[in-house]
């Protein structure tokens, strides 16, 4: 086994161990957390199949940008961990049906040894020293795929619509200014003119 072999299995483990953490865990937070360590193994083994290209995009734009935007919209969203760890104990046996179904699936899928083993998909073989992997992806992404990337983007959109539209909903206690009120305003309404007596009237 050579060090290429060791460092996939080592990165492997961390990432499956990232992954359940960001399932398990009930602080939000560390979920992001536990999910920015899954794209960086995720970004490794990326690396070790010579796509230094999607390596790299993985670690700016996820980890970079994305992953920024879920920590603002879990602090803006002032989630309850109260409420959370009291459903987590509620709903565990139901996600364990889930995840085994989702198992089931994937197992269907992929099939057994013959399908998805060393045999079968071996180590690719090296690169040119002028293979480029942005122009290869850049040809497949909009030719073959491009329909997908599009309605992949609109998703998007759509998410951060939905996250936007989460952080705007009104709290019944809080206590809101109204615009056209102060601006209709006039002197007569906020001041009033006092005449009081100057001096003392007993001397």
């Amino acid at each position: 086994m050579g060090v290429e072999s060791i460092t996939f299995y080592i990165l492997s483990s961390i990432l499956v161990g990232s992954a359940v953490l960001v399932v398990s865990l009930r602080n939000p937070v560390f979920c992001a957390l536990a999910l920015v360590l899954a794209f960086f193994t995720s970004a490794g083994i990326w690396i070790l199949l010579e796509a230094e290209f999607l390596a790299l995009t993985l670690i700016l734009v996820y980890v970079g940008a994305v992953m920024v935007l879920f920590l603002f919209v879990v602090m803006m969203l002032d989630i309850n961990l109260a409420v959370l760890r009291e459903g987590f104990t509620r709903y565990l046996p139901f996600g364990l049906g889930v995840a085994i179904v989702l198992v089931a699936q994937l197992a269907l899928i992929v099939g057994g040894p013959e399908q998805f083993g060393l045999e079968a998909m071996p180590k690719p073989e090296p690169h040119a020293a002028d293979y480029s992997n942005t122009k290869e992806i850049g040809r497949v992404l909009y030719t073959v795929y491009l329909y997908p990337f599009e309605l992949a983007a609109v998703i998007l959109v759509v998410a951060i619509i939905a996250a936007i539209t989460l952080t705007l909903r009104r709290r019944r206690k809080k206590q809101v200014m109204s615009v056209d009120d102060q601006v209709k305003v006039r002197r007569n309404d906020r001041v009033r003119l006092v005449k009081m007596a100057s001096g003392n009237k007993d001397k």
